[in-house]
């Protein structure tokens, strides 16, 4: 095939499902990704989406070329990883991804390690999706809970963050605070809204909280903290950064059965490049420092 280009945007619009959608993704207008469609079905004599009012779906013969994109597109990306994870130097692009609710802890780290490297060009991204570390999607992983175990990757032993349950001052001078298990039934309990949530700290809430006395849940840490903060009741959140708040009432301190390991991740490929390794050496000493 002499033309990757019409082989992508197929690729594309079978992931994304529509037009509009594989033309943001690419960057191109919608009239280009529909020209290359058509001219990749003319150049081998088959149908590969059906077009329907929701977009398109491809067909057994799609599925066959699009499996093979995929593979493709995913060799180019890792390849891309490997070549920028290269060089002699701590410079050019680093990209790390962590939970959302680190970012308080790891962006003054990182705008503290590219004073240091200014060349660098730093992504920090975060996200419910786990960014794939196998196709070049970042340098480094920070992940929290059970260790990770995608195949091919270097998983470190960061630190156990402490994990306390706090309130606001707000909500301590109307409601007080619990003395104890017995009185939990009677306070306002902010949680999760995922049933199979397995964090340590909403297993623990499930076996002694009283189920209608969780009455404000979240999807992510980030709004639970928030909700904290605005007095919507009794949450948890990470102590490094409820001591960020001092209006912060600790109901609960830091418990074993609550903390939440860290892991740095990095691939096999890019490990030990200077740019990884230097950029692990600086997490784990600021670790050490307590400053995460």
């Amino acid at each position: 095939m002499d033309n990757w280009d019409e082989i992508k945007t197929a690729y594309h619009v079978a992931r994304l499902g529509t037009v509009s959608g594989a033309a943001d993704a690419l960057g191109v207008h919608h009239a280009t990704v529909i020209r290359h469609i058509d001219a990749l079905e003319g150049r081998l004599g088959v149908k590969l989406f059906q077009r329907h009012a929701r977009g398109y779906t491809a067909t057994e013969a799609g599925a066959d070329l699009l499996r093979v994109a995929q593979a493709t597109d995913d060799q180019f990306n890792q390849l891309a990883g490997r070549i920028k994870g290269r060089g002699a130097d701590v410079s050019g692009d680093l990209v790390v991804t962590s939970l959302a609710s680190m970012s308080g802890q790891l962006v003054p780290l990182l705008a503290a390690f590219q004073r240091e490297y200014p060349d660098l060009n730093v992504h920090f991204l975060t996200g419910e999706r786990l960014f794939r570390l196998e196709y070049g999607e970042a340098h480094v992983a920070i992940r929290a809970g059970a260790p990770p175990d995608q195949p091919d990757n270097v998983v470190q032993h960061l630190i156990d963050l402490p994990v306390g349950a706090y309130a606001s001052r707000a909500y301590a001078d109307e409601h007080g605070v619990p003395e104890g298990p017995a009185d939990y039934g009677s306070h306002r309990f902010i949680g999760t809204d995922d049933p199979e949530s397995r964090a340590p700290f909403y297993s623990w809430m499930r076996e002694n909280v009283p189920e209608r006395a969780v009455r404000f849940r979240c999807s992510d840490s980030n709004a639970a903290a928030a909700a904290v903060l605005s007095g919507a009741g009794i949450g948890f959140m990470a102590h490094n950064l409820a001591r960020l708040h001092p209006d912060l009432v600790e109901v609960h301190a830091p418990r074993p059965e609550w903390q939440s390991p860290l892991w740095l991740v990095t691939h096999v490929d890019l490990h030990r490049t200077i740019k990884v390794q230097t950029l692990l050496s600086f997490i784990k000493a600021k670790a050490r420092e307590g400053l995460l």
